[in-house]
C-alpha cells in the first residue's frame, strides 16, 4: 500500500474536452500526481490528449480497457506504452489468459515501463446485472477469479471495486497492485456506481490507488475537494 496519500490519489478526467482536462490538471498538479484519461477523452482527442497533459508533468493512467484478439491488444499496448507520461494501462481481464499474456509481452523491457492492469468487474455491475450477461458468480467471486488469472498472465495488478480489495489482497499478495474506482466520500453523490466505499474504507482494505472523478472535478473548488480526500486518505494510513 502507498504510504503517501498524494501518491494514492488518481483524478479521473472524464470529459471529452481537452481544454477542461488541461485546466483541471493545471489546478490540481501540485496535489495530484496521476490523472486518468479514459475512452471519452481519448476518443475525442486521441493521443494528443496524453501528449498535452504530459507537458504539465502529469502521470497518466490510460484507462482504455483493451479487449480484442491477442495480437490486436498487444499492438495497442505497445503503441500506448510509448506515449509520454503513461504510467498505468488497462486491458480487460475477460479477454482471457492468452490476450493478457500477449499484452504483457508487448511492454518494453525497461524498469520505467508502464504498469499493466486488468479490469475485473466494472463498478457499475451488481449480481443481477452479471446474471443478465450470463455470469452466475457473484461480483466478488468473479473478481477474484479474474485477478488470479491476471496475475498468472504476469500483469502488475487489477482494477476492482472497493468491496473486493481485501479479498484480492489475500488472494494475490502484497505486491499486486490494486486500483480502485467507485470511491465516493461520504459527502459526495453516489452517481451510477453500484459497489462503492469511502476513501478511508478503501485504503484500510489494502488499495494502492483510488480513482476519484466527479467528487473532485465537478466540485465548485476542485482543489479543496481534493484536499478533503487527501486528508481522509492520510488519516487511514496512520
Amino acid at each position: 500500500m502507498a504510504a503517501d496519500p498524494v501518491r494514492s490519489l488518481i483524478v479521473a478526467l472524464d470529459t471529452d474536452r481537452l481544454s477542461l482536462a488541461k485546466s483541471l490538471v493545471a489546478r490540481l498538479r501540485r496535489q495530484v500526481r496521476l490523472f486518468k484519461v479514459g475512452s471519452q477523452l481519448f476518443t475525442a482527442e486521441g493521443p494528443r490528449a496524453v501528449q498535452e497533459l504530459a507537458r504539465f508533468g502529469a502521470g497518466i493512467f490510460l484507462d482504455l480497457k483493451f479487449h480484442d484478439i491477442p495480437n490486436t491488444v498487444a499492438g495497442a499496448v505497445s503503441g500506448t506504452a510509448a506515449l509520454p507520461g503513461v504510467r498505468l494501462i488497462t486491458v480487460h481481464a475477460l479477454g482471457g489468459l492468452e490476450m493478457m499474456s500477449a499484452a504483457r509481452r508487448a511492454l518494453p523491457a525497461s524498469p520505467n515501463r508502464p504498469e499493466l492492469l486488468a479490469v475485473t468487474v466494472l463498478t457499475s455491475h451488481d449480481a443481477a446485472s452479471l446474471r443478465r450477461v450470463g455470469i452466475a458468480r457473484s461480483p466478488a467471486e468473479q473478481v477474484i477469479r479474474l485477478a488470479r488469472l491476471a496475475q498468472q498472465a504476469g500483469l502488475d495488478g487489477v482494477v476492482a471495486s472497493p468491496r473486493e480489495v481485501a479479498a484480492i489482497r489475500r488472494a494475490c499478495g502484497k505486491n499486486f497492485l490494486i486500483v480502485v474506482p467507485g470511491v465516493r466520500p461520504s459527502w459526495a453523490i453516489r452517481g451510477d456506481q453500484a459497489r462503492v466505499a469511502t476513501p478511508a474504507e478503501t485504503i484500510r482494505a489494502g488499495a494502492d490507488y483510488l480513482v476519484v472523478g466527479r467528487p473532485i472535478t465537478a466540485a465548485r473548488d476542485p482543489r479543496a475537494a481534493a484536499n478533503r480526500i487527501l486528508d481522509e486518505i492520510s488519516g487511514a494510513l496512520v
